[in-house]
C-alpha cells in the first residue's frame, strides 16, 4: 500500500480491502473452485479447466501431485486429469486453492515478515497433517490445506499492510509486548481475527474457521490445526526450548503415546516442511523453518513443466494414460478433457476447443476450452451444419476429414466462418467420433502463430485416441 492510499481503519475495512483490491485474482479462483466443489455433478473436467487457466498454476499443482508427499501410490502423473484420477477431486481441488494463496501472497510486496508467517504456515501445516494421520484418520489432505489458510489473515496484513505493517513491526520489536497486544494497540485488533475474517469472506472451509475460533479442548481434526501451530511456533525457540517439549507433549497426549516416541517425527516434519514449502514455490519460507538438519532444496519434478514446443515424451506419455481410460470405460467427457489437455501441454498448442454436435446435428457448439483465451474461444465457437463441402468446418464433419488452415487455404477461400471467429489464419480442425458418426471436433491454434507438421500429426493422434474412445463406449451401447 502506497502511503497515498486511504488506511483502512478497523477490521471490516481490512477485510474488504485485501478481498478486492490486493488479492482480487485470489478471490476469483477461490469462487470458481468454491463452485465446482460446492456442485455435486461438477465433473474432473471442469476442475480440470479452472487449473489449466493459469499455467504457473498447472505447473505448481503437477509438481506437487508428483511429490512423494501428496502423492503416496507414487504413480506419474502427467495431467491435471490424471492428478485427479489418482488423488482424488478435492484434494487436488485444495492443492490448487493453497497454490492460488501462495502465489498471490509472493506477488505482492514480499518482505521478511511475510515469509516469517509462511514458513509458520506450512510448518503447522505438516505438522497437522502428521498428526491426524498419526491418529489413523483419512483427513490428512484437508488438515493440511486448513492449517495452511489459518493464518491467511497474518500473511496477507504482512504482504499489503504497507505504512500500518511498519508501524506494527517497530512495536513488535521494542520488546516486552506480545505479538496479540502489539496487534491491538496499533490496529485496533488482531490478525488472528482478521484471518478468521477472511476465511469466512472466502468461505475457505468449516474446518479452518474451526481451527480459528473453536474450543482448543475440541479433540476433532481442528485440534490437529492448533497443534501444528503450536508445535510451528515453539520450534522458533528452538527443540531444545522449553515451548518445545510442552508443544510436543501436547502433541504426544493427542495421540495418547509417550513423548519420547513422536519427538524424534515432529522434529523430522520440520525438514519435509521446507522441502513441501520449496514445491510451492516458496523455498525462501522454507529455509526459515527451524530444522534439525541443513535443508536442500528438491529438484522440480521433469512432469511438471508446462511446455512452449511440442514434448514427444509428454505426449506419449498422456497417449498412454488416455488409452488405459478408454479400456477402463471412463467417461467420454473426461476422454476429450485428457485429449484437449494433451493437446495443449504436450502439443504445445495455446488454445483448444472441443466442439460437438447438438443432438438434431444441426449445429457444432464449443463445450471446453484450454489454454490463454481459450474459454472465451469455446463461447464463441458456435457453426451451423450447412452441409457446404467448401467449408472447412462443414467438411470435417461430413467427411470426416482433418484440415489444417493456413494461410494458403484462407486464400482459396472456405474458411471465413472459422476465421470470424477464431481470427487466427493457422489452426487444426480434426474431427473425432467414429467411422460412420462424427460427434465433434478438436480445434487447436497457437493464436495466429504458424504451426508445424510435428504438431499436425501429433493433435491428430489425440483426435484418434479420442475416437477409440467414443466407439468403445458405442460398442458398450452407452454415451459415457
Amino acid at each position: 500500500m502506497n502511503s497515498t492510499s486511504a488506511v483502512p481503519s478497523d477490521l471490516a475495512a481490512w477485510i474488504d480491502r485485501i478481498r478486492g483490491r490486493d488479492m482480487p485474482v485470489f478471490a476469483r479462483t477461490v469462487d470458481a473452485l468454491r463452485r465446482i466443489v460446492g456442485d455435486e455433478r461438477a465433473s474432473a473436467s471442469a476442475l480440470s479447466q479452472v487449473i489449466l487457466k493459469d499455467a504457473p498454476m498447472t505447473t505448481k499443482v503437477l509438481r506437487l501431485a508428483n511429490s512423494a508427499y501428496f502423492n503416496h501410490a507414487h504413480q506419474g502423473i502427467n495431467t491435471v486429469s490424471r492428478a485427479i484420477v489418482v488423488l482424488g477431486f478435492d484434494p487436488v481441488a485444495q492443492l490448487a486453492l493453497s497454490v492460488a494463496l501462495i502465489d498471490a501472497l509472493l506477488g505482492g510486496g514480499v518482505r521478511c515478515r511475510v515469509h516469517r508467517e509462511m514458513a509458520r504456515s506450512f510448518h503447522a501445516a505438516v505438522q497437522a497433517r502428521w498428526a491426524i494421520q498419526r491418529r489413523g484418520e483419512s483427513l490428512g489432505e484437508e488438515v493440511f490445506i486448513a492449517a495452511l489458510l489459518s493464518r491467511v489473515g497474518e500473511m496477507a496484513f504482512w504482504c499489503f499492510g504497507g505504512e500500518q505493517a511498519q508501524a506494527l513491526e517497530r512495536c513488535m520489536s521494542q520488546g516486552g509486548v506480545r505479538e496479540e497486544e502489539a496487534q491491538q494497540m496499533v490496529l485496533g485488533f488482531s490478525l488472528r481475527h482478521l484471518s478468521a475474517g477472511l476465511v469466512r469472506e472466502w468461505r475457505l472451509g468449516s474446518l479452518a474457521a474451526a481451527a480459528i475460533e473453536g474450543d482448543v479442548r475440541s479433540r476433532g481434526p481442528e485440534r490437529a490445526v492448533v497443534i501444528g501451530e503450536r508445535l510451528a511456533r515453539a520450534a522458533e525457540e528452538g527443540w531444545d526450548s522449553a515451548a518445545a517439549r510442552r508443544a510436543i507433549r501436547e502433541a504426544a497426549d493427542y495421540l495418547a503415546l509417550p513423548p519420547s516416541a513422536v519427538s524424534a517425527e515432529v522434529v523430522a516434519n520440520a525438514d519435509e516442511a521446507a522441502r513441501v514449502a520449496a514445491f510451492f514455490g516458496a523455498p525462501e519460507a522454507g529455509r526459515a523453518i527451524p530444522r534439525g538438519a541443513p535443508f536442500t532444496a528438491a529438484p522440480e519434478p521433469e512432469a511438471a513443466a508446462v511446455p512452449a514446443a511440442p514434448d514427444a515424451a509428454l505426449q506419449l506419455r498422456i497417449l498412454q494414460d488416455l488409452a488405459a481410460m478408454s479400456l477402463e470405460r471412463v467417461a467420454i467427457a473426461d476422454i476429450l478433457q485428457l485429449a484437449a489437455e494433451g493437446v495443449l501441454r504436450g502439443v504445445g498448442c495455446e488454445r483448444v476447443v472441443v466442439a460437438l454436435l447438438t443432438p438434431d446435428r444441426l449445429h457444432l457448439q464449443g463445450k471446453m476450452g484450454l489454454g490463454a483465451g481459450g474459454e472465451a474461444l469455446c463461447a464463441r465457437f458456435a457453426f451451423s451444419m450447412d452441409g457446404d463441402p467448401d467449408d472447412v468446418v462443414d467438411d470435417a464433419i461430413d467427411s470426416g476429414k482433418a484440415c489444417w488452415v493456413n494461410p494458403a487455404r484462407v486464400e482459396r477461400g472456405g474458411t471465413e466462418r472459422l476465421l470470424a471467429v477464431t481470427a487466427s489464419e493457422s489452426g487444426f480442425v480434426v474431427p473425432f467420433g467414429s467411422a460412420t458418426r462424427r460427434i465433434g471436433v478438436l480445434y487447436a491454434d497457437r493464436n495466429g502463430r504458424l504451426l508445424d507438421d510435428e504438431s499436425w500429426r501429433a493433435v491428430q493422434h489425440f483426435a484418434l485416441q479420442a475416437s477409440l474412445a467414443v466407439a468403445l463406449c458405442a460398442a458398450d451401447g452407452g454415451s459415457g
